[in-house]
């Protein structure tokens, strides 16, 4: 445990944003399994809408810090490339 005030303070707003980082990494990962569930039902349209949702969290955890710019992209192109894969069934 800290003694020094800076170490104190230092050690409470790390604590606030492990627990702010955690539950938007699960939130992040509920709205990419959503659209993923979407798509293996081949429910276009609540797949289109929930792949809107997913890009719109990654990239706010891309400038949140929370996940890399790139992993975002692959999961983005991911999920669009198995939309697009749906569509082309439909």
């Amino acid at each position: 445990m800290p003694n020094i005030k800076s170490a104190i303070k230092r050690v409470k707003t790390n604590e606030k944003r492990r627990a702010l980082n955690a539950s938007q990494r699960s939130a992040l990962r509920t709205a990419v399994k959503t659209a993923d569930q979407a798509i293996a039902n081949a429910d276009v349209e609540a797949a289109k809408v929930a792949l809107i949702t997913a890009s719109k969290k990654l990239d706010k955890a891309v400038t949140k810090g929370l996940i890399h710019k790139n992993a975002a992209a692959r999961k983005k192109s991911r999920l669009a490339k198995k939309l697009n894969a749906l569509s082309a069934q439909a």
